[in-house]
């Protein structure tokens, strides 16, 4: 159950335990005819009344004034029923089967009802209805009507004076009019608060009860027909409340639930007339008579509901011509398209082919129909169908389309199909609520069997080097992720050539491919069957020996030994060998596989252990040790645990503030980010962050940054505090195109007003900004948020495009801090950038500052923004309110200009 239910139901239960006590203790004082009875009864019931307002105008208070306006008229007029009950108490013992003062509020209370009845309708639907639905509230009260005038006919034939004929037809004719707008709002109310108008409904009906049991109570002071009338008073206050607390309120969203034809209101409808009329005619058979007002409302319903029957038959006709049109458009569109549609049974059966099946599958329409899917199918593809509905009952059918299957043409032959879309084979349009058909399928088909036989030949292209024949890089890398998901042994063997740079320049290209065709030619001919030999690039060649460390280490020794020779390239005429000798040999790295390991770590360490070898002076052999493979352990430990990490909560943000100097307090807050490995400890920022880059990590790394730096600063706002927010945005993030929606997106999250975040981006970006850089900085900036240069100073500015770009805030990188003291030219520089900033209109702030005499270095130059550890360090979100009250101590008042931080 969630939140919003347990508290309407904790809402609506006191009371409804109220009127269920209350049920009992008048039933039980009116059945044992206690002289209580004619005080405590009404007590009682003015009392559940004036509850079930209270609770109505509650529950009304918590929806829109829009969606609580029917409640408080329902509200208000369960207090007019209290204040009539009320009356009644204090009449006691008078002749109230004539009426009296009780009975104005209570009739006051009618209007009312039905105002809030008809306020549940939508806007356009409160002002008509449409004529289906109000001819079924129609026929709805007619019934009602009658059936009153048969359970009162009795008592009608009796009635003598004004006031019983007021008491005796009245009261159902109330009680009817109300059955039949509940039954209006029903049919005409929205899909999500239909449950409402149910209970409002079940209200009417109560209220119809209490009509025709007060008549007959009060006109012929029956026992039986009193309790009746008194349980249903409190059965349509608890269907009152129960209306109230569960109303959603007024959908935003346009109504896509609401049938073309109205069925509800037509159901209800005609089963009350036709229980009416079976009711009539059963008194019939039984010898009652029926008098002319009973004859009439008969005859009336019976007109009403052949009419309504007609209208019926008018809509189905109108939508049989509906769907026979829309199924010709869409005869029309399936053939005009150069798929093939295929409609599946629930078993896999083919139902029904359109378009060009016979051009695209082999097979015409009628070979077609009635065969199942997979017998057509080649073995590898027969769950093909399985799969599919699996597929599209998940919703995952993205993943999985399209697909290109084998299909048996009817001579035999084999054609390569691509399935590209599937659907259930009875989906509901967009928008629209309605259980599909569970078990067939719609399929769309292509023939692409020329298409699949050029793609195989790129393939082979495309993982084959042009120059050797010998596998390429995407080759390789498949063939190595092969066998590191396998548990047989393996390793790697990068292979670089000493002195290829030489045959190039001095011998020319040529000389240098025919020794690369040499080269591939002696690593094929060493290499074992099953090694998989490949060339990634220029002189680069790889080699995946299925083996183990003792294995592939001997076969790279002897690697090295047949590669140093000396190379003789031709002469220029082509006529034998020329004078030239250039000597040419190998370095080999050598890494081993892991089971269940990266294929690019593995990679990594055997480019590692390639260096080491080119490192001790080339023509060797060098494998990754401990040390090295600590490092990239270490590496690919993070990139593996840091996704999990963003998404599991096991990072956190820790804020720095920003002290003005001249405000003497803190003005801002710096977002950091920390990362306590389970078992590694805290990895520092910089390392896990440069592993984010690398790992195209970096946008949900800093989406995740905005969302817990937001949500920090928003509670700290709400408390009056002047803060800005600064966190760091990576140029990658920025380039990446959706920078400015995941900052619209955290900022809605938590409410933080746009100009409360400064973002802070690199000074690269002033050197590598691309036109979309520009504009994404633009869209931030027109957004209202602060733009900042971080560590301005550290990188290579361009200062005329600093003017240009929408800056506000350029922070001082710390490096310009250490020597500021004692240091003149440095302290020059800063005063050089506090001046810059002032002149653009930029505020400047000193990050760094861990000294006094840094502090006071920086007031003399007039840097008015500092952070640092001297002003305070960054603490989690948890300790920044004692941080924000505590004084800065050392910071003088001065100039109070407006500023960005």
């Amino acid at each position: 159950m969630t939140g919003t239910r347990r508290s309407r139901v904790l809402g609506v239960l006191p009371v409804l335990v109220l009127l269920g006590l209350l049920a009992a203790v008048t039933a039980t004082l009116e059945l044992t005819r206690s002289p209580l009875a004619l005080v405590v009864v009404p007590a009682c019931l003015a009392l559940a009344s004036g509850a079930a307002a209270v609770v109505a105008e509650r529950g009304a208070g918590r929806l829109p004034e829009r969606s609580a306006r029917p409640w408080r008229a329902l509200a208000s007029a369960m207090a007019l029923l209290a204040v009539g009950q009320v009356l009644a108490t204090v009449r006691a013992g008078a002749h109230l089967e004539l009426g009296g003062a009780e009975d104005v509020p209570m009739l006051l209370a009618v209007p009312l009802a039905i105002l809030a009845v008809l306020r549940l309708l939508p806007p356009r639907s409160r002002r008509w209805p449409g004529s289906r639905t109000v001819l079924d509230g129609l026929i709805a009260t007619l019934a009602v009507a009658v059936l009153g005038h048969v359970l009162l006919a009795a008592l009608l034939s009796g009635v003598e004076g004004a006031a019983d004929g007021l008491i005796a037809v009245g009261y159902p004719v109330v009680g009817a009019l109300l059955v039949g707008v509940g039954l209006i709002t029903v049919t005409g109310v929205r899909g999500a608060r239909r449950g409402a108008a149910a209970w409002l409904l079940a209200a009417s009906v109560a209220m119809a009860t209490v009509a025709v049991g007060g008549a007959l109570g009060r006109t012929l002071g029956s026992t039986a027909a009193t309790v009746v009338t008194e349980q249903a008073w409190l059965a349509m206050l608890a269907a009152s409340v129960l209306a109230v607390w569960s109303d959603p309120g007024e959908p935003a969203t346009p109504d896509h639930d609401r049938p073309i034809v109205p069925l509800r209101g037509l159901v209800l409808a005609s089963g009350i007339a036709s229980s009416v009329l079976l009711l009539l005619l059963a008194g019939v058979l039984a010898g009652r008579p029926i008098d002319p007002v009973e004859a009439g409302g008969g005859a009336a319903l019976v007109a009403l509901t052949s009419l309504r029957t007609v209208l019926w038959a008018g809509d189905g006709y109108r939508l049989t011509r509906r769907l026979l049109r829309t199924e010709g458009y869409f005869r029309a569109l399936v053939h005009s398209g150069d798929a093939v549609t295929v409609v599946l049974s629930g078993n896999g059966r083919i139902g029904w082919a359109s378009g060009a099946v016979q051009a695209q599958l082999g097979w015409t329409d009628a070979d077609l129909t009635g065969r199942l899917l997979a017998e057509l199918l080649d073995d590898a593809d027969r769950d093909l169908v399985p799969r599919v509905a699996q597929a599209v009952r998940g919703g995952t059918t993205v993943s999985l389309l399209p697909t290109t299957v084998r299909l048996r043409a009817r001579d035999g032959s084999w054609r390569d199909v691509e399935l590209t879309g599937a659907a259930p084979s009875g989906a509901a349009p967009a928008g629209v609520s309605g259980a599909a058909d569970s078990g067939g399928l719609v399929l769309h088909l292509r023939d692409v069997t020329d298409r699949s036989a050029g793609q195989r030949e790129l393939e082979r292209m495309a993982y084959t080097d042009f120059l050797t024949g010998l596998p390429n890089r995407a080759r390789f890398m498949a063939a190595l992720g092969e066998v590191s998901a396998g548990t047989a042994p393996g390793c790697l063997l990068l292979v670089d050539l000493d002195g290829f740079k030489a045959v190039n320049d001095v011998a020319g290209h040529d000389a240098g491919d025919r020794l690369l065709c040499e080269v591939a030619e002696t690593l094929r001919a060493a290499a074992r069957e099953d090694d998989v030999v490949a060339r990634l690039g220029g002189d680069e060649f790889a080699v995946l020996v299925r083996a183990g460390r003792d294995e592939a280490t001997a076969l790279a020794e002897r690697l090295v030994v047949l590669l140093d020779r000396d190379h003789r390239p031709p002469a220029p005429d082509g006529s034998g060998r020329g004078g030239l000798v250039l000597p040419v040999s190998g370095s080999v790295g050598v890494a081993e596989l892991r089971v269940g390991g990266d294929p690019a770590e593995a990679v990594r360490r055997a480019d590692l252990a390639l260096r080491a070898a080119k490192a001790a002076g080339k023509n060797c052999v060098r494998t990754t040790g401990e040390a090295l493979d600590r490092v990239v352990d270490r590496r690919a430990r993070l990139a593996r645990d840091l996704p999990d990490a963003i998404a599991d909560g096991g990072l956190s943000v820790v804020l720095q503030p920003v002290v003005g100097v001249e405000e003497g307090r803190v003005l801002g807050l710096e977002a950091l980010v920390r990362w306590r490995h389970q078992e590694l400890g805290d990895v520092p920022p910089e390392e896990f962050v440069r592993v984010a880059e690398d790992e195209g990590l970096i946008v949900p790394l800093e989406r995740w940054v905005f969302g817990a730096a937001t949500a920090a600063l928003a509670p700290l706002l709400a408390q009056g505090h002047d803060l800005k927010l600064g966190v760091n945005v990576s140029v990658r993030h920025l380039q990446a195109g959706c920078l400015s929606a995941d900052v619209a997106r955290a900022l809605a999250a938590s409410g933080v007003p746009a100009s409360r975040l400064m973002l802070e981006i690199t000074e690269s970006v002033l050197v590598d900004a691309e036109d979309r850089v520009d504009r994404e900085l633009a869209a931030l900036r027109e957004a209202g948020c602060v733009i900042s240069i971080d560590d301005f100073g550290k990188g290579h500015s361009t200062l005329a495009r600093l003017s240009r770009l929408p800056v506000d805030v350029l922070k001082l990188d710390r490096d310009f801090l250490a020597h500021i003291e004692d240091d003149p030219r440095t302290a020059a520089v800063v005063a050089s950038v506090v001046e810059l900033g002032r002149t653009l209109g930029m505020d400047v702030v000193a990050e760094g500052v861990e000294t006094p005499g840094q502090l006071a270095a920086l007031r003399r130059l007039g840097c008015r923004f500092l952070q640092g550890y001297l002003l305070g360090r960054p603490v989690p979100a948890a300790d920044l309110p004692a941080l924000l009250v505590r004084p800065v101590a050392g910071v003088l008042a001065g100039d109070r200009t407006p500023s960005h931080v």
